[in-house]
């Protein structure tokens, strides 16, 4: 079974590599589709539609442009994995999150321990939440499985 899977969220860490990696190291059939994932053309996605003198605006036009990308490949998912890391907050990854609830598109979440109060409603909806990314192939293998 071929699949597509989206992975969302934290863009500071390899965490995507490492699946990536491992997805390939077990031989599975994947396609996997991401988020613009250098944090400074994510910023600037929307500055050829004008320049802004007003951050707000900025992030405005650029979010929108992002959300072409993000929404399509979302919808084109057959599962999403969601990371949520603990430098930043990721409102991106828990709307994401939201995005996948709303279509019944299913979605792991992956965190540490220490976040899961915050995340209790985005785990809630989500059809597993792992630790490691390793947890996460073991994953992808079952659902790959014949």
């Amino acid at each position: 079974m071929a699949l597509t899977v989206y992975l969302s969220g934290e863009i500071h860490t390899t965490w995507r590599d490492d699946i990536r990696k491992g997805a390939a190291a077990n031989g599975l059939d994947i396609k996997f589709t991401s988020p613009v994932t250098d944090h400074s053309a994510s910023d600037a996605a929307g500055d050829h539609l004008g320049s802004e003198s007003d951050q707000f605006w900025r992030d405005h036009k650029s979010s929108k442009v992002n959300a072409i990308r993000t929404k399509t490949l979302i919808q084109e998912a057959d599962l999403v994995v969601v990371r949520f890391g603990d430098k930043y907050k990721q409102w991106n990854a828990a709307f994401d999150a939201g995005y996948c609830a709303a279509l019944a598109k299913p979605y792991i979440t992956l965190h540490a321990d220490d976040i899961v109060h915050p995340l209790k409603e985005v785990d809630a909806m989500a059809l597993a939440w792992a630790r490691t990314t390793d947890q996460v192939v073991d994953i992808l293998k079952y659902v790959e499985r014949p």
